[in-house]
């Protein structure tokens, strides 16, 4: 019985060592890729690792992420021994091939599924460019999207149960994702809109299983943002206004959506009705699989995920600033709207009793092969430019062969103890010299700005190629402070302040 069971899932076993291989041959050259956010995490894991505390590379609380993903980093280096700059490579290849093996789990126990299109959708995950970028990173991404699947999981077996204790499965599951990433609230507002549609339940049941879900998913996160709170006054660090209205948002949303389909640069003008057209027609589905009583399924969870997570996204992005709605902040979306839009396929065509189904099959099968040899050519693409250069980031040849990188790696002894030092990058001054930074304000915050420049002396470190137009740069100190350039290369260079001010 038991080899029987390993037999009915040894092709989602093949398909989660390829995966494991995939994620392994792009980080092959240069590592796991490193960004801002990786460094964040990463340090962040290191003082939990080594006294317990949750605080980032320059020292102070980390407020502006979710505590989970640094503590699941610092568990494991706890274990290992090893730095997550270095393990990273393997976590991210085992969390990938966890995220295959579950959703192929998943897709072997749809109502109406057939083993074709298991394998295809497997195929089609492994060959993402999409994912294959997420996973190539130190992001927490990567956790969440295994717990978005997992969740997809614990709320299929609740709603065949019915039990108590099967919703708090689900609960366990959305509340770790909450501290994950922030955006795990989505999934406490699925596991919400799928109770409210489920027809099996008693008005008083599905009221108290609300909630359990609703009060359960959000406690862990409530703790995380009133620890904030003590530490810094600010619940998830300093946020500010969106500048881009909802029809922008919708139409970066459409260009992701359509890189993800790989209909090329041209459906970009078409991208504010695409990204419309699917989350509308992924509502109407729900809608329609309520009034027939048919909402207990995995599909519709998926799709159920898909809309709230889509309009989350869409929505958070029109009132709250942050980076440009792309394809690393949709990337959890991406396996649900996958299976939302092609589960349906193998249920036509399981209705078609004449041999039209065969040609039907064939079309399709030949459609989605089409679709996963466009992502291949993206995927060896990147592979090459990878292979040349590494991994975008920290990481990548561009920083590992810079001459002002190996400078300040070989000068550490020219800042003077007591002096503070400050860079338009603390990341990198961190991650590649290890020594303490602050980052100079955002010009935003006029209150930073003016204290900043209330300091007596600082030696500035410039990255030249890192100039973020929301911080003051070079330029605007100049016009208040003299400095003096001790040192300049190519690519950034070494300024001191005494205390002159600008003539």
């Amino acid at each position: 019985m038991q080899s029987t069971r390993f037999l009915k899932h040894i092709d989602t076993v093949i398909a989660a060592i390829i995966g494991f291989y995939a994620i392994h041959l792009f980080t092959s050259y240069s590592g796991v890729g490193i960004s801002p956010d990786s460094i964040m995490y990463a340090s962040t894991a290191n003082s939990i690792q080594a006294h317990w505390s949750l605080l980032t590379f320059n020292g102070t609380p980390l407020t502006f992420f979710p505590i989970f993903y640094p503590f699941f980093l610092g568990v494991i280096q706890f274990i290992t021994r090893v730095n997550p700059f270095i393990a990273g490579s393997v976590i991210n290849s085992c969390l990938f091939a966890s995220v295959i093996f579950v959703t192929g789990w998943m897709l072997s126990r749809f109502i109406a599924h057939s083993n074709i299109y298991k394998l295809l959708i497997l195929a089609a995950i492994i060959l993402s460019p999409a994912l294959l970028e997420i996973y190539s990173f130190l992001w927490s991404e990567t956790l969440f999207i295994l717990e978005v699947m997992l969740f997809i999981l614990a709320y299929h077996h609740y709603m065949r149960l019915h039990s108590t204790f099967s919703l708090l499965i689900v609960v366990v599951i959305a509340a770790v994702a909450c501290i994950t990433r922030y955006a795990g609230i989505t999934l406490a507002g699925a596991g919400g809109l799928m109770l409210l549609l489920d027809d099996q339940l008693t008005i008083r049941r599905k009221i108290k299983h609300l909630l359990i879900l609703g009060l359960g998913s959000i406690s862990l996160l409530a703790g995380n943002l009133f620890l904030n709170s003590l530490n810094t006054g600010l619940s998830t660090g300093k946020r500010l206004p969106s500048v881009t209205p909802f029809s922008q948002n919708l139409y970066y949303a459409g260009t992701v959506i359509n890189d993800w389909g790989a209909l090329g640069s041209f459906a970009d003008h078409y991208a504010i009705p695409i990204a419309a057209v699917v989350l509308l027609s992924l509502i109407g589905i729900l809608l329609f699989k309520t009034l027939k009583g048919k909402i207990n399924s995995y599909e519709n969870i998926v799709i159920a995920f898909t809309i709230v997570y889509g309009l989350f996204i869409i929505l958070l992005a029109t009132f709250s600033r942050f980076e440009r709605i792309n394809s690393r902040l949709l990337s959890p979306m991406f396996i649900p709207l996958l299976i939302s839009c092609t589960s349906w396929v193998p249920d036509v065509i399981g209705l078609v009793k004449s041999k039209a189904k065969y040609v039907l099959s064939g079309v399709a099968i030949i459609m989605m092969l089409a679709f996963e040899y466009f992502t291949l050519q993206i995927d060896l693409k990147r592979y090459d430019d990878e292979m040349d250069y590494g991994v975008p980031g920290y990481s990548d040849d561009s920083w590992n062969t810079s001459p002002f990188i190996a400078f300040l790696r070989a000068h550490k002894d020219i800042f003077k103890p007591g002096i503070p030092v400050v860079t338009n990058a603390d990341e990198a001054v961190y991650f590649f010299t290890g020594m303490s930074s602050t980052l100079v304000p955002h010009r935003y915050y006029k209150t930073d700005v003016d204290r900043f420049y209330e300091k007596k002396q600082y030696y500035y470190i410039w990255f030249k190629t890192l100039d973020n137009s929301e911080l003051i740069n070079i330029h605007d100190i100049e016009k208040v402070h003299q400095l003096k350039k001790l040192y300049d290369l190519k690519d950034g260079a070494i300024y001191e302040y005494t205390g002159e001010k600008a003539k």
